[in-house]
């Protein structure tokens, strides 16, 4: 069955990274994933401030995305940050006829923070207002820590769920 894998976590958290890494372990094992991000969607900048609404109004464009690269790869991995109910019911209610596995992508937020200044792509703040909105807080199937446990590890976190 083809799959989705949501990666939820805060900005700086290391979910473009943990991207990456799947879709090489997966081509490692003959699976073809693709990956659909946030960053692809959104216009990311140190001087603007990113609101849930502006979220909103790409997260269906990055869920057609996905549905539509299902159609050609074994699975997509979506990276997102969702903050709030209704980004992350409208993310379900597209998913819904496909597997999904949703992955939160956590990281304390001293770290973040100090990620966050080290990049020096975005908007001061986005960490903490991802960090404090991030939604859902609890119910994913699994929760990686990019910080306490090494990047292989939350790969094989995931894959061999």
């Amino acid at each position: 069955m083809k799959t989705i894998i949501l990666l939820n976590g805060p900005s700086s958290s290391g979910k473009s990274t943990l991207s990456k890494a799947l879709r090489e372990r997966f081509a490692q094992k003959s699976k073809n994933y693709t990956i659909v991000s946030i960053d692809d969607f959104m216009k990311i900048s140190t001087s603007e401030t990113i609101y849930e609404d502006d979220v909103f109004d790409i997260s269906m464009d990055m869920c057609r995305a996905a549905l539509s690269l299902l159609q050609t790869y074994d699975g997509v991995i979506v990276d997102h940050v969702i903050t709030s109910s209704r980004i992350f019911n409208q993310f379900m209610e597209a998913t819904k006829d496909y597997q999904s596995l949703l992955v939160h992508v956590a990281c304390p937020i001293e770290i973040l923070l100090k990620r966050e200044e080290e990049r020096g792509d975005r908007h001061k703040g986005s960490a903490q207002d991802s960090y404090d909105y991030l939604y859902p807080k609890e119910g994913y199937d699994i929760e990686v820590d990019t910080h306490q446990i090494s990047l292989e590890e939350c790969v094989e976190t995931i894959v061999s769920f």
